[in-house]
């Protein structure tokens, strides 16, 4: 059985353009199979604070960087369509 890593997505409070990446990653996850989310605040470690806090919202899975500040759900469509090998 394969196991499914979770997307972890960066934000950081009161942030407009996170709160639209996370409606439109849920959105997309209502037509398409996505692993597990996590969310996390980007200010709460300071290693991600100085590698992303310029740049979130970013989308990581398997801790490499897959979207930032603007969902491509056509990318992700691709990397997470059924029957494809995500590793």
């Amino acid at each position: 059985m394969e196991e499914r890593r979770a997307l972890v997505l960066l934000t950081r409070e009161d942030c407009e353009l996170c709160d639209e990446f996370l409606a439109e990653l849920r959105q997309l996850a209502r037509r398409l199979p996505l692993p597990p989310l996590e969310l996390r605040l980007v200010d709460s470690d300071p290693q991600m604070q100085r590698r992303f806090g310029l740049k979130v919202p970013v989308l990581l899975w398997d801790d490499v960087p897959i979207a930032a500040t603007r969902l491509d759900a056509t990318e992700l469509a691709r990397l997470f369509r059924p029957g494809r090998s995500a590793s």
